[in-house]
């Protein structure tokens, strides 16, 4: 890591989090009554590579493939014009979502600000049967009326505290760390690669 972000502690482990994501699967099962009429949708950049990793795990679960979306939700965020280069991406959604049961996956639930762009994101591509939300982690500091449907874990933090999931496929390494704020940066996802 670059600057002076200290990591305060580790709160999850990649053992932490693929038990987890494991439970989150199951959940979305058991809610669902199955995969027949689900989708995933992860919003870019960690959210995406967590429902990709849902989307194995329902696969082994119950043997089925459930569609997989990606999501860039950056000029549906409600600061994209504070910030005079947001970084784009791709939206990925290779099928239909209009009747789908769309379960949204993020890496860790805050202000609800993303959620709240996602969902503005989602509704302009279709009309869901429902739209659920999961989670890795949920850290509270709500400003938005919004809740997940599957949690990974609650972890309380201090509003002056990061909280950022790294994965080995992207960081090398999988951990959610709580990390001190750099003076004159914001709490947010780590970039691809780390920081």
């Amino acid at each position: 890591m670059s600057g002076n972000a200290q990591v305060k502690s580790v709160c999850m482990d990649g053992v932490e989090i693929e038990r987890s994501l494991t439970r989150i699967a199951h959940q979305i099962l058991e809610t669902n009554h199955g995969a027949d009429n689900i989708a995933l949708v992860g919003i870019v950049t960690r959210g995406d590579l967590l429902a990709e990793m849902l989307v194995d795990k329902i696969e082994q679960i119950e043997g089925a493939k459930v569609p997989l979306g990606h999501l860039d939700i950056s000029f549906y965020r409600d600061d994209y014009l504070t910030h005079l280069a947001p970084e784009v991406h791709e939206t990925r959604i290779p099928f239909n979502i209009d009747g789908l049961d769309v379960v949204l996956v993020d890496d860790v639930l805050f202000t609800g600000r993303t959620i709240r762009a996602a969902l503005d994101a989602l509704m302009d591509l279709g009309r869901p049967r429902s739209v659920q939300l999961a989670v890795l982690v949920d850290r509270g500091h709500r400003e938005l009326p919004i809740r997940a449907d599957f949690v990974g874990k609650n972890v309380p933090s201090s509003s002056d505290e990061n909280v950022r999931l790294f994965l080995e496929a992207v960081d090398g390494r999988s951990e959610v760390d709580i990390l001190s704020i750099e003076p004159g940066s914001r709490a947010g996802s780590a970039p691809l690669g780390g920081e």
